[in-house]
């Protein structure tokens, strides 16, 4: 039913409209993934002024529609502005707005998904650490229903011997199903390993570099796999 609503979300990405407007796509805190239109966004006394970016948390009052939603009001919470200084951490946030936006459905709320969100932009924004969008990304496949095995053999539940993956089978492969299945990549112990401790540490936590892209790439095809799409930010990041 249209009308006005409250809501705190995160903008994930953004489309121009017209000559003025903007199309925003939003993660917010009680209503999940939604679109809406900021009219007159793009003029330059547009009463939003730059708060409606990529990246940036705030409070919201939108209007319902039928088809798209409208931002009547925004109140700037976090700007994640330090995201923008440098290369490696916009990188790391549009990795991470990307996800959510591929990942999630319309309309479906997840308070989860969206504090997990909040904590992975402020870890960005903070320092431009190798394992914040590997983090990130198990992370919300685990709680969105693509939790990988890790421990045990996908295949065969064998315990030990792993060192390969397969998104088909979802998770790790001992060398004997490795061989089966032509589908299946390389991952070492040690990535292995930091995929597991990523999924039950916070955010932040340091890495070998080497590990942590593999890790990150793994991720990547198993997460493209499952959604039949390419993650374009998330490929910038293991190149």
């Amino acid at each position: 039913m249209p009308g006005l609503y409250k809501d705190e979300g995160i903008v994930l990405r953004t489309i121009k409209l017209g000559e003025a407007d903007r199309i925003l796509t939003l993660y917010t805190a009680h209503g999940g993934k939604v679109r809406a239109v900021a009219k007159g966004v793009r003029k330059t006394k547009s009463r939003f002024g730059g708060r409606l970016e990529p990246f940036s948390r705030l409070d919201l009052m939108l209007y319902s529609g039928r088809n798209l939603d409208t931002v009547t009001a925004a109140h700037l919470l976090d700007s994640h502005k330090e995201a923008r200084s440098d290369l490696t951490r916009l990188s790391a946030a549009a990795a991470l707005c990307e996800l959510v936006d591929k990942i999630t459905p319309d309309n479906e709320s997840s308070r989860t998904v969206y504090d997990l969100l909040v904590g992975g932009l402020d870890a960005a924004s903070r320092a431009a650490c190798d394992t914040v969008v590997p983090a990130f990304a198990i992370k919300l496949l685990s709680i969105s229903g693509f939790h990988p095995q890790l421990n045990t053999c996908a295949g065969c539940g064998a315990g030990g011997g792993l060192g390969a993956f397969s998104a088909a089978l979802g998770g790790a492969l001992c060398r004997g199903c490795w061989s089966q299945d032509e589908g299946a990549w390389r991952l070492s112990p040690q990535g292995l390993g930091l995929l597991a401790e990523l999924l039950a540490s916070d955010f932040g936590r340091p890495a070998d570099p080497a590990a942590a892209h593999e890790a990150t790439d793994s991720l990547r095809r198993y997460a493209e796999y499952h959604l039949e799409r390419p993650l374009k930010s998330l490929s910038l990041l293991t190149v």
